[in-house]
């Protein structure tokens, strides 16, 4: 059944947003009307005394000086959107771009943009039609707002440029008639209103943010499968131990360890005449790195939680006063601290799970069998799969460069510090892409492991995940294709169907922390 998620302007939480993004049905809670119309008033009055009025009656920008009569202001509309849909490159992925119309819904639905309630109307029409605009990926530095995929987005409404409809291009206008609705015809302000803000670079982050915490919670069943592979000891996740540190993640990704491998038949039987004293670090330090890299996803979901919520165009109405103030909101400085942050702790679940593949592949560190195969030489195992996780993690820290300290000056230096968020926010589809390859590499790898300790198992909850992994994925006896089986064990990390094996309940979580 699909979802169903009311946006509550102003007060949305991460995990509704995560529904959205995910696929649910959009509606906007009605009571905004009445806020709605009272900005479209302000802005009526406004055109109807004379007075100039950024974005209202004036140009854009650097041309904010030059005066609009009025007959041209819905030419002037139009032209600023037109003008500004200069994106290139390939179109934003459509649940990104559902997720875009959505927060923008939310931002204009407080009323201080000045839009009027049939413009609403259309937008949000068009986003229960499922009519997803054909986004350019390319083209926002991150303020003022992400112009040129807002403008993109606006056009589509409009009639102008594509809409994805089911999976295929369209027309715009024809993809708006054959869902029964005529193109949008924008009032005074309205253009600047829906181009203006930062929904683009928050759509991103958020995506990101979401497919980060799937990734976490995966590799949080993976190092636990991975250190029993290696017989490892569960010594360091002891909760005296994680008291000591006092971080709030540390102590959560510990209990959740403690919790995966309680029962483990693998564990028990290296309790004693052990004579191994320490683990490596990426065994050892799982609850400091892991826990470290909950905390940063934690504080970004805040950041971004915070954002989505908000007003970010300019200038902004207030119709209590019957002002248009013109300021800042737009500068996505936020959005990209928070991607960089995201994109770091990217980095660091994938650089941990690397470390691990590569400890299990060596017989010398691992005590099994080298490269996780019974007949080594004749078979190569998981030698290249390493090899893979390796190239994968390299990618990643470079992608992980952060974007929110460059700037270049853009509009004629009206404009002349910029935020990089949103393509800081792009990369991390890819980069949880990433990660999500390296932690699906560990968990065949961590079972293979486990398999050479037949006939001892596994606890409870990590024999369940074994199995979810085995229902798709023979053990590996000797060399076959090794790319369906990592595409197979990837498919359980990405879907969350790994940690739901193991047991979400046990796994800290990022969204449930934060709303707004």
């Amino acid at each position: 059944m699909t979802q169903k998620v009311t946006l509550h302007p102003g007060s949305v939480a991460l995990a509704d947003w995560a529904r959205v993004y995910r696929g649910a049905e959009v509606f906007l809670d009605q009571d905004c009307r009445s806020a709605i119309e009272a900005g479209a008033r302000t802005i009526e009055a406004i055109v109807a005394k004379g007075e100039p009025v950024y974005g209202i009656n004036t140009g854009f920008g650097k041309l904010a000086s030059v005066r609009i009569g009025t007959a041209d202001l819905a030419t002037l509309q139009r032209n600023i959107v037109l003008s500004h849909a200069a994106g290139v490159g390939e179109p934003l992925p459509p649940a990104v771009v559902r997720l875009v119309m959505a927060l923008k819904l939310a931002s204009l639905a407080q009323g201080a943009s000045g839009v009027r309630w049939s413009t609403i109307e259309h937008l949000s029409a068009c986003l229960k039609a499922n009519l997803i605009p054909v986004i350019p990926g390319q083209g926002s530095v991150g303020a003022s707002g992400d112009l040129a995929p807002l403008s993109h987005m606006t056009a589509a409404l409009m009639g102008v440029g594509e809409f994805f409809v089911d999976g295929a291009r369209v027309p715009a206008e024809a993809a708006l008639a054959e869902a029964g609705l005529t193109p949008l015809v924008l009032g005074p302000k309205e253009g600047l209103a829906l181009l203006n803000g930062t929904q683009v670079s928050t759509a991103l982050a958020l995506a990101g943010l979401f497919e980060a915490e799937r990734v976490f919670q995966a590799a949080l069943v993976t190092g636990a499968l991975a250190t029993d592979a290696a017989k490892g000891s569960d010594g360091p996740f002891d909760a005296r131990i994680q008291k000591l540190r006092r971080h709030r993640g540390q102590i959560e990704v510990a209990a959740s360890l403690r919790t995966l491998m309680q029962g483990s038949a693998i564990r028990a039987s290296h309790l004693t005449n052990d004579d191994r004293v320490q683990d490596p670090y990426c065994l050892r330090c799982q609850p400091q790195v892991m826990g470290a890299v909950l905390d940063l996803l934690r504080q970004a979901g805040e950041t971004l939680g915070t954002e989505a919520n908000g007003v970010s165009d300019n200038p902004l109405v207030f119709s209590d006063t019957g002002e248009v103030i013109s300021g800042g909101n737009f500068h996505a400085e936020p959005v990209a601290f928070a991607a960089d942050m995201i994109a770091m702790a990217l980095c660091e679940i994938g650089s941990l799970a690397e470390r691990r593949i590569a400890m299990l592949v060596d017989p010398a560190l691992s005590g099994l069998p080298a490269f996780l195969t019974p007949k080594a030489g004749l078979n190569s195992g998981f030698m290249i799969p390493q090899v893979t996780a390796a190239a994968l993690v390299s990618e990643n820290k470079q992608r992980a460069y952060p974007a929110s300290v460059d700037s270049i000056p853009t509009s004629a230096n009206q404009e002349d510090h910029v935020s990089m968020a949103t393509h800081g926010a792009r990369r991390l589809i890819p980069m949880a892409a990433n990660t999500a390859n390296v932690i699906g590499i560990e968990l065949l790898a961590a079972v293979q492991g486990c398999d050479f300790h037949a006939p001892m198992q596994s606890s409870e909850r990590l024999e369940r995940a074994r199995a979810q992994l085995r229902a798709k994925v023979a053990h590996l006896d000797d060399d076959r294709h090794m790319a369906p089986d990592m595409e197979q064990s990837t498919g359980l990390v990405a879907s969350g169907a790994l940690a739901d094996a193991a047991g979400g309940d046990v796994l800290p979580r990022v969204m449930d922390e934060v709303s707004a």
